[in-house]
C-alpha cells in the first residue's frame, strides 16, 4: 500500500484532539491518584531499579504526573536528567537534584515548563541514559507512540540511534491511552514498554 503522509498526519491530528479532550475531562484528584499509581508500577520495572541514569521529564497540564516518580528515583540514588526546550524545539538536558532545582520557564508565550536550573549538559547527554521515560498521548499494540506533534522526542530517538545507544524506552500514559492502533510514519520509533496507573505492558524489542 502506498504511504500517504497527508492522510497519516490528518489521522494523528484527529486522534490527538480526541485524547487531549479526554485528558481535560479528568478531575484533579483523578490525575493525582493516577500519578501515584503510575509511579508505583514504574518503580517495579527492573530497568528502572538497575538504572544508573534515567532521562525523564516534568509532567505538565493534564499529563500523568511524574513528580512522585522523579523524587523516588532521586532518593534511590539514580541520576535523573530532565529536558530543557531549545528555541528550535530540540532538547538539551540538565540534572534533577530535587524540586528546588527546577524553575518555570515560559517559551515564547506558547507554554510554561519546569526545567532544571543547573548547567546544561548538551543534547547528546541523553545517550548516557539507561532508561528514557517518554511523554505521549497514546501507544498501540506494536509499541507505536503518539506524541504531541512537536517533534522534540523524535529528534531524541534519532540521536540515540545515531549514537548507537540502546536505552529502554518507556512511555507514561493513562489506561485509556493504550489503543488498538496509532497511525505510524517512517520516522516513528517503537517504545519497549508503557506504564499506566494499573500496570506495565511490554512490547517486543526491535
Amino acid at each position: 500500500m502506498k504511504y500517504d503522509g497527508r492522510a497519516t498526519d490528518l489521522e494523528k491530528r484527529e486522534l490527538r484532539r480526541e485524547l487531549l479532550a479526554n485528558r481535560r475531562a479528568l478531575g484533579l484528584v483523578e490525575r493525582v491518584e493516577a500519578g501515584s499509581a503510575l509511579a508505583a508500577h514504574a518503580l517495579r520495572l527492573p530497568e528502572l531499579a538497575d538504572a544508573r541514569t534515567v532521562a525523564a521529564y516534568v509532567s505538565t497540564g493534564t499529563e500523568p504526573g511524574t513528580a512522585e516518580l522523579l523524587e523516588a528515583l532521586r532518593r534511590q540514588g539514580t541520576r535523573v536528567l530532565l529536558p530543557v526546550l531549545l528555541p528550535d524545539d530540540d532538547l538539551d538536558w540538565g540534572a534533577y537534584t530535587g524540586p528546588g532545582s527546577l524553575a518555570a520557564v515560559r517559551h515564547g508565550g506558547r507554554m510554561e515548563l519546569a526545567e532544571p536550573t543547573g548547567a546544561p549538559l548538551g543534547p547528546a547527554a541523553v545517550a548516557l541514559a539507561d532508561v528514557v521515560l517518554l511523554p505521549g498521548l497514546a501507544v498501540d499494540a506494536r509499541g507505536t507512540r503518539l506524541g504531541r506533534g512537536g517533534g522534540s522526542y523524535d529528534r531524541v530517538l534519532t540521536r540515540l540511534e545515531h549514537a548507537g545507544a540502546r536505552p529502554a524506552l518507556v512511555v507514561l500514559l493513562y489506561d485509556t491511552e493504550v489503543v488498538t492502533r496509532v497511525p505510524a510514519e517512517a520516522h516513528d520509533r517503537p517504545v519497549h514498554a508503557v506504564v499506566t496507573p494499573t500496570g506495565v505492558r511490554r512490547f517486543a524489542r526491535p
